[in-house]
C-alpha cells in the first residue's frame, strides 16, 4: 500500500513538473522576446578557432549584423594530405559568434562566385524554419540575409543545412555561437574555441596527396579522421593552447560530425564544470563529457600543476590512430602537495 502511494505521489510530482517546465519556458522566452534594443547595428567581431571574441559582460541587448562567407577551399587536413573543404569564412570549424540573450541580430550570408555548390546556414540557437535555413539558400556570387531575436541562452552548433546535407558537414561547414545569458558568464582567465569533426576520404589515414570526398564511407560512419579545429595536430607543437599553474579554463566544445558521438576528456584534468550540452543544467567533478553530433558543452577546470596535458575523445582509437588529440601547455611552479613522482 505505502509503494502504491509514493509511486502515485511520484507520478503526480513527475506530471507537475512536465506541466511546470514548459511553462517557465515559455517565461523565459517571452522576457527575452520583450527584451529592448536601441541604437544602430554594430558589425560583430569574429574569431577563428582556438581563439574567441572577448565575453559580453553585462552589456544591454544590441542590434548586431554578422557576417559569413562559404567559400570552397583545398585545405591540408593533415601533413602533406589535402583535401577540398567547404567553410564558413575560409576555416573549419567556422567563426565563433558571441552573442547574448535580446540581442537583435542581422545575419548576412554570402556565397563566394568561385564556388560550386549553393549553400546556407542552420543555427541551433536559432527559433525559426531551419534556424535560417530556409532564408538563406544562396547560390554561387549570391547574398542572403535574415534577420533572428536570440531568445535562449546557451552554446550552439551551426552548420550548411542545403543538399546534400550530410555532404557539406562532413566538408567542414560547421562552427559555435554562443548566446551568453543576462549578464554574462561567470569570468575565467583563459577562453578557447575548439570543435570536433570528421573527414571521409578516398584514401587512407595519413596517406599523401590530394583526396576526395567518399560518400560510402560517410554513409559506413567509418571516418578516415577525427580531429580537432579542421586539421590533425590543429593544437599540437608550436600551436598547443597556453595557460599557467593557478588559472581557469573555459572549452566551448562543439561536435559538428556529421556522424559520431565525441567522448570529450583531458587527460589528467577533472572538469569542475560542464555546462552539460551547452546549457544552464551543470555538472561537477566531471571526467569525459558526452557531446552528440550536432551538439555542444562548455567545460571548465583549473590547472594545479605545470606540464602537457592532451585532450582526446576518448573513444580511444580516436585519438591515437585517427586524429582526435589536441594539447595544453601549462606553465608555472610545481605543487608537491598536488602531485610528486616518487621513485
Amino acid at each position: 500500500m505505502k509503494k502504491t502511494i509514493l509511486l502515485a505521489a511520484s507520478c503526480i510530482l513527475m506530471i507537475t513538473a512536465c506541466k511546470q517546465n514548459p511553462d517557465q519556458q515559455n517565461e523565459n522566452n517571452n522576457a527575452a522576446i520583450d527584451i529592448k534594443t536601441t541604437g544602430n547595428p554594430e558589425v560583430l567581431k569574429l574569431v577563428s578557432a582556438p581563439n574567441v571574441p572577448a565575453p559580453v559582460g553585462d552589456r544591454a541587448a544590441k542590434k548586431l549584423i554578422v557576417n559569413l562567407e562559404t567559400t570552397e577551399e583545398i585545405h591540408e587536413i593533415d601533413e602533406g594530405v589535402t583535401y577540398k573543404v567547404w567553410t564558413f569564412n575560409h576555416t573549419v570549424p567556422g567563426s565563433f559568434i558571441r552573442i547574448r540573450v535580446g540581442d537583435e541580430v542581422e545575419l548576412h550570408l554570402k556565397n563566394a562566385a568561385d564556388s560550386n555548390m549553393p549553400h546556407n546556414i542552420d543555427l541551433h540557437a536559432v527559433n525559426g524554419p531551419g534556424g535560417g535555413a530556409e532564408a538563406t539558400f544562396v547560390a554561387p556570387g549570391q547574398e542572403a540575409v535574415f534577420n533572428f531575436k536570440a531568445l535562449n541562452p546557451g552554446l550552439y552548433v551551426y552548420h550548411c543545412a542545403a543538399p546534400p546535407v550530410p555532404m557539406h558537414i562532413a566538408n567542414g561547414m560547421y562552427g559555435l555561437i554562443l548566446v551568453e545569458p543576462e549578464g554574462g558568464l561567470p569570468k575565467v582567465d583563459k577562453e578557447f574555441y575548439i570543435m570536433q569533426g570528421e573527414y571521409y576520404i578516398k584514401g587512407k589515414f595519413e596517406e599523401k596527396g590530394f583526396h576526395e570526398f567518399d560518400l560510402d564511407k560517410g554513409i559506413a560512419e567509418n571516418p578516415d579522421y577525427v580531429i580537432f579545429n579542421g586539421k590533425k595536430g590543429s593544437m599540437l607543437g608550436n600551436n598547443m593552447l597556453q595557460a599557467k599553474v593557478g588559472e581557469t579554463i573555459r572549452l566551448f566544445v562543439g561536435n559538428g560530425g556529421p556522424n559520431l558521438t565525441s567522448s570529450f576528456h583531458v587527460i589528467g584534468e577533472i572538469f569542475d564544470k560542464v555546462y552539460v550540452e551547452g546549457g544552464s543544467t551543470i555538472n561537477k567533478n566531471v571526467q569525459t563529457t558526452l557531446i552528440p553530433a550536432g551538439g555542444a558543452t562548455i567545460v571548465e577546470f583549473k590547472v594545479e600543476e605545470p606540464g602537457e596535458y592532451n585532450i582526446v575523445d576518448h573513444s580511444i582509437f580516436r585519438a591515437f590512430n585517427k586524429g582526435a588529440i589536441a594539447k595544453i601547455k601549462v606553465t608555472g611552479d610545481k605543487n608537491e602537495k598536488v602531485y610528486k613522482k616518487v621513485k
